[in-house]
Parts: C-alpha cells; sequence; structure tokens
C-alpha cells in the first residue's frame, strides 16, 4: 500500500481521494476549504493536513484536481518543494498542456516524477469510481502510479509524453460540444415540430445518432432541468484551454468556437452553474 497526498476535494477530488482510501492506501488530505478535509478524514479514516507542505511531505504520489492554470501552479509551487526526491505528482485537473510541459521540467530539476492526468466522466463518474484518465509522462511515473488510479478509473491510457494527457482532453471536449449542441438543437427541432421528445429518442437511440449525452441528458433536457453534471463556467475554462491552443497549433476549430460562444450565451442567462447539456435552454429562450 502507498502513501498519498490528495489535494482538492471538490466535487471530483473528494470521492477519488475516497476510493484511494477505501482500496487500503494511506491518504493525507488538504482543501483550501479546512473543514471539508477534515470531514472527508472523519468519513475516510485519513489524515486532514494543515498545509500543502504537510500534506506531501514522505508521500510517494502526490495527486491534485482543483480548477484552473492558477490554482494548479499555487499548489505546485509550495508542494514541490516539500516532495521527496522520486516521488509522483499527478495532475488531475484538466489545465493547459504548456503548463504541464513547465511543471514536468520543474520537477525533474528537484528529481521528482510528474504526470498530467485529466479525466472524463464528471461528477457521477467520479462517485462511482468510473472515470477515464488520459495521461501524459514517462513509462516508468506512469507505472508508478496506474495501479493507484485503477481504484476510481474504468479506463486509464498513457497517450505520450508530458501535455499529452491535456491534449488528449482537449479533443474530448471539442467532441462533447458538438454533441450536446446536435442534440440541443434535434430537441428542440422536434418540439417545435410537434412531436413527442421521449418518442424521438426512443426512435432514433439505438441507431446512428445515439450518443452518452442522448442517453444521459435528453430527459433533463426535456424537462429544463440542468443540475445533473459538468458546469458551464467550467466548460467554458476548458474551451478556452482549448481554442489558445488551437491558435498555437494552427488547428481550425470552428464548431467548438462558437458552441462556446452558445455558453457564454448561457452564462449571460444566469446559467453560470447549469451543467452543459443547457445549451437547449439558449434555443428555448431564442425561439420563445
Amino acid at each position: 500500500m502507498a502513501n498519498c497526498a490528495f489535494i482538492g476535494l471538490g466535487v471530483m477530488g473528494y470521492p477519488m481521494a475516497g476510493y484511494l482510501a477505501a482500496a487500503g492506501h494511506k491518504i493525507r488530505v488538504w482543501n483550501r476549504t479546512a473543514a471539508k478535509a477534515q470531514g472527508w478524514a472523519k468519513q475516510h479514516k485519513g489524515e486532514a493536513a494543515a498545509s500543502i507542505e504537510d500534506a506531501v511531505q514522505g508521500c510517494e504520489v502526490v495527486f491534485a484536481c482543483v480548477g484552473d492554470d492558477p490554482d494548479v501552479r499555487a499548489i505546485t509551487d509550495k508542494a514541490f518543494e516539500a516532495m521527496s526526491p522520486g516521488a509522483v505528482f499527478v495532475d488531475h485537473t484538466t489545465a493547459s498542456a504548456a503548463l504541464a510541459r513547465e511543471l514536468n521540467i520543474e520537477a525533474g530539476i528537484r528529481q521528482l516524477g510528474f504526470v498530467d492526468a485529466p479525466v472524463s466522466g464528471g461528477q457521477a463518474g467520479a462517485e462511482a469510481g468510473q472515470l477515464a484518465i488520459m495521461c501524459g509522462g514517462e513509462a516508468g511515473d506512469f507505472a508508478k502510479v496506474e495501479l493507484l488510479m485503477q481504484s476510481y478509473a474504468k479506463a486509464i491510457t498513457l497517450m505520450g509524453d508530458v501535455g499529452s494527457g491535456q491534449l488528449t482532453k482537449m479533443v474530448n471536449q471539442i467532441c462533447i460540444a458538438g454533441v450536446v449542441q446536435g442534440l440541443a438543437e434535434g430537441l428542440h427541432f422536434a418540439r417545435r415540430a410537434g412531436l413527442d421528445g421521449e418518442k424521438v429518442i426512443e426512435a432514433i437511440s439505438k441507431g446512428a445518432a445515439q450518443s452518452w449525452q442522448m442517453e444521459n441528458r435528453y430527459q433533463t433536457m426535456l424537462r429544463g432541468q440542468f443540475d445533473f453534471g459538468f458546469a458551464v463556467d467550467w466548460m467554458r475554462k476548458d474551451m478556452r484551454i482549448t481554442l489558445d491552443e488551437a491558435r498555437t497549433n494552427g488547428a481550425s476549430l470552428p464548431l467548438t468556437a462558437l458552441v462556446d460562444q452558445f455558453y457564454a450565451d448561457v452564462q449571460a442567462m444566469g446559467g453560470h452553474r447549469w451543467d452543459t447539456s443547457s445549451l437547449i435552454a439558449r434555443l428555448e429562450r431564442d425561439e420563445g
């Protein structure tokens, strides 16, 4: 069993750290809200650290799952100084590939390993221990942490060098954006055409139109309920990172850029914390 630290106990990190503890690993946690870390430690018989430095000291692997590049940077500025040579830092945050590469260089100077490992599956996937994890890093570092990540994953793939995991997550978000917009337009069209949305999905969901979004979100979309997944604010953050990367590598992402602006419209409607399927709300608003 491994000695690990987990930093960031949001809707994703809290259950992920819990699965590590359930697998028998010794887990020390830290969260900006100390009460959350203390609550986790009580529930999972772990240890709540008073600081990031205290959390990571003596740990073989340090996991982090926070919000954005500045949050990751704030953690690593402290964690890297306190980690022991040979330890590996695993970043589950969806952040930029550029930051991952920078941190890998800094980790190497301190004889630390670094793996960027963004996840897909949302809160439900984290709570069920069924996340898909896409990783970038050295094969030796990945080998040290793969078994640990299996406690909360259904699929783990080493994509290549550091940064490859984040780039793969960008592909994931590009694909999701287009599918959700298509589903929103389809359901909106069905309603305007006087069709029964439930029957429409029953008719088409076993054919080529089928998708995870259709299977898991169409009912709540039809009911105008948007509290079932990844928030619009976080999706816009991911799309900003993706579009920035596209400007660097020359990729053409017209649909992604358009859907990003549609999500900006949802934010303007007050839907910052609505889930990503709320694109349909924008269409219903525009058509009255």
